[in-house]
């Protein structure tokens, strides 16, 4: 069975599975990393794609960092 065209990277042509990545921002005041973000990974070059749903939770964390003012901000979803 072939791979859908949404199961290609569009960057490379390698196959995109469930996965994880890191998700880092600059955010003025500091840097926010958050680890183990659930993605959809190309496996040959490893570009990701966040889910809108999951993009959301990661802008809350990213706003409470910059209310906050914090320096650096390591966190694992």
């Amino acid at each position: 069975m072939s791979a859908s065209s949404a199961d290609l990277c569009p960057i490379c042509g390698g196959h995109k599975e469930p996965g994880t990545t890191t998700y880092a921002v600059d955010i003025g005041t500091g840097v926010v990393v958050v680890r183990n973000v659930p993605a959809t990974v190309c496996q040959q070059c490893g570009e990701a794609w966040i889910a809108d749903e999951i993009a959301e939770q990661l802008e809350a964390r990213v706003a409470d960092a910059r209310e906050k003012k914090l320096q650096v901000e390591v966190v694992a979803m």
